[in-house]
């Protein structure tokens, strides 16, 4: 491809007052107010004074500049070009966004995530398919927990520390709601932000049980979920957490001395060959695993009667081992075994839990990928207040656009969130008014996404109904 006109043929005026290039945000953001987004944030938030005041309208423009793109605060002003302010009320200056995100405390902080997981519970109602359907035929619902370190720059950014990625960031949690093998992606029930240098386990029993309840609220108080989490949150009052609840887990077990000692206790009689339809990964040899072997054993955990009184938990470990060496490498009468456990309480056979367990260790990644190349490009504040709302308002966000993805169309519903900005968001379009007085976008001709744009636009504003 080429210019077909000389350099000197064009051009540029920036003066068109009926032109907008995120012509997407107006069916997202119609969205967003019918699940409530504004009414919900007035409500619920009770930061007072002048700067805290119209928490709703703040929250709606922050979260409309994050659909357009949007990932520091100055950014937000993308919401006050060409004909956008026409189509939307109420627009605030990144400046009063700015003010009115470092009013926050962490008290408000907690308000914003009864506001997200109240907008999620909607969302669900709102485009059906974006929540996880309900186990059926061996399809577990699943609550991911993981944890993750974003690197930040500059020492005035209250919380940041060096932590065990030796680079100086933040630290915080994140949980997120998906089924097995239906169509819905991930979506996020919570966030909490810490310290760079937080350990994995701080706060994560009274985070898991936050989200348990945004997530029943969501789906119902009757879903058992399936918790699974990775060997950093291995602790007795995390999975209490989760039994207390009444629901399943599966965490990877760290290859401690008494986990090593109920392996080796495993008869040779117990071991079963299973072969995988996909060739597995492995991470420490960079090998794919063909084959393995997979046995289930009854193990109690957590027995220190003086550091873990009461979080005793009798379940099972399910164990993979694979040859540590390849045969061409290390010959001889003997195989060595590299093991990996998991300890779960979930009712299926040893290579079902494995396969499940295995196949999701990616899955809340994908979605810290995504808020990575979203709105959470960065923390933009130097107060961790002002950060911890940031990065709830990412989280509601990418919520907001997998429900917008739903409502597009099948392949939109398991795009990443970029992809959707791409294909829906990041969209030109021209303002005109019938003599009627009815608003008309114009979109590009032979958009090769106008049809979901099209499903997306009349979901979202149904026709009038007859007088």
């Amino acid at each position: 491809m080429r210019s077909s006109h000389m350099a000197g043929a064009l051009s540029v005026r920036c003066d068109d007052p009926d032109l907008v290039s995120q012509a997407g945000v107006v069916p997202v953001m119609r969205l967003a107010e019918h699940a409530g987004l504004a009414d919900v944030a007035d409500e619920l938030l009770t930061l007072g004074g002048t700067k805290g005041s119209n928490a709703g309208a703040k929250i709606a423009s922050i979260v409309a500049g994050m659909v357009a793109g949007a990932d520091s605060i100055d950014d937000l002003d993308v919401l006050r070009h060409g004909g956008l302010p026409a189509l939307f009320g109420g627009i605030r200056a990144p400046s009063t966004l700015g003010t009115f995100l470092r009013h926050f405390t962490i008290g408000h902080v907690a308000q914003l995530e009864r506001t997200a997981g109240q907008v999620l519970a909607r969302l669900g109602e709102l485009a059906p398919g974006v929540l996880p359907v309900p186990e059926a035929a061996g399809r577990p619902v699943f609550l991911d927990l993981d944890s993750k370190i974003s690197q930040v720059f500059g020492r005035s950014k209250e919380g940041a520390a060096f932590g065990y990625t030796k680079v100086r960031g933040l630290n915080f949690l994140a949980a997120t709601l998906s089924g097995g093998r239906d169509r819905s992606a991930p979506v996020i029930t919570g966030t909490r932000l810490r310290g760079g240098n937080a350990d994995t386990r701080r706060g994560a029993a009274s985070f898991l049980r936050q989200n348990l309840t945004t997530a029943a609220h969501a789906l119902g108080t009757g879903q058992k979920l399936w918790v699974r989490m990775d060997s950093g949150f291995y602790v007795g009052k995390v999975i209490k957490t989760v039994t207390d609840a009444g629901h399943w887990f599966s965490v990877t077990a760290p290859q401690r001395q008494p986990i090593r000692a109920a392996i080796a206790a495993i008869p040779e009689t117990a071991w079963t060959t299973i072969t995988y339809d996909q060739p597995v990964h492995d991470g420490e040899t960079g090998t794919r695993i063909h084959t393995a072997e997979i046995a289930l054993t009854r193990y109690t955990a957590f027995t220190n009667p003086t550091t873990q009184r009461g979080q005793r938990i009798t379940a099972d470990l399910v164990v993979r081992r694979t040859p540590a060496h390849t045969p061409e490498e290390a010959p001889g009468l003997f195989t060595a075994w590299r093991y990996q456990a998991i300890f779960t309480n979930y009712p299926a056979g040893p290579a079902a839990i494995e396969a499940h367990h295995r196949a999701r260790a990616g899955a809340i990644e994908q979605v810290f990928a995504d808020l990575s190349d979203a709105a959470l490009a960065h923390f933009p504040s130097g107060r961790f207040a002002a950060n911890a709302a940031w990065l709830t308002l990412s989280a509601l966000t990418h919520n907001l656009l997998r429900a917008a993805g739903h409502l597009a169309s099948t392949f939109h519903a398991k795009a990443r969130t970029g992809t959707i900005r791409r294909h829906l968001i990041h969209l030109a379009s021209h303002i005109t008014r019938t003599p009627s007085g009815q608003i008309v976008l114009h979109l590009p001709r032979n958009w090769p996404w106008a049809a979901p744009f099209t499903t997306l636009f009349t979901s979202t504003h149904p026709p009038p109904h007859p007088a």
